[in-house]
């Protein structure tokens, strides 16, 4: 197993904490830390990450902080592109709405540092692709799309999202 799948396996287990998130939501949760232009403290992102790390074993620490370095490392190698882990479905097509939840969930570790920054026309054009997957607690669209046209938008925002990704950490960074 590759380190992604043994985090999976454990974080999908009866032994990971309940409140822990699982693999899409931690990727996108990890991706929108390293994007940050400030750093978090490991301590302080663990814990939205894992729940209650103490009660988390130490090599599975390992594996996403290893992981959370290879973002950041892809990040600041200017990479084009990312490989976000988004769920795959049987017929093919992608899910990246967990992937994009986790992502606002580290927006929110710091919400100033994106604020100046997204609210700019080309910002919002940017972060549009991961604000497209929201949804209310009614599961309607928080961008009031219609619900025959859902589909097309969500799997056109999931193809940007490897792309937009390191243009976001760019444009914090000016």
């Amino acid at each position: 197993m590759d380190p992604l799948q043994k985090l999976d396996a454990y974080l999908t287990s009866k032994d990971a904490p309940e409140d822990s998130m699982a693999i899409s939501d931690l990727d996108g949760f990890l991706t929108g830390v390293a994007c940050l232009p400030e750093e978090i403290p490991e301590e302080v992102w663990i814990v939205t990450a894992l729940g209650d790390p103490d009660a988390v074993p130490d090599h599975i620490k390992k594996l996403v902080t290893d992981r959370f370095d290879e973002i950041s490392s892809i990040l600041e190698g200017q990479s084009k592109t990312i490989d976000p882990v988004f769920w795959q479905m049987k017929e093919g097509h992608v899910i990246a709405m967990d992937w994009c939840e986790g992502f606002m969930d580290a927006v929110k570790l710091a919400p100033a540092a994106w604020k100046s920054k997204v609210e700019t026309s080309e910002g919002a054009k940017l972060m549009l692709p991961i604000l497209v997957h929201m949804f209310d607690d009614n599961g309607n669209s928080m961008f009031g799309l219609a619900q025959e046209e859902i589909d097309d938008a969500l799997a056109a925002a999931a193809d940007a999202i490897p792309e937009v990704v390191p243009a976001i950490y760019a444009l914090l960074r000016e």
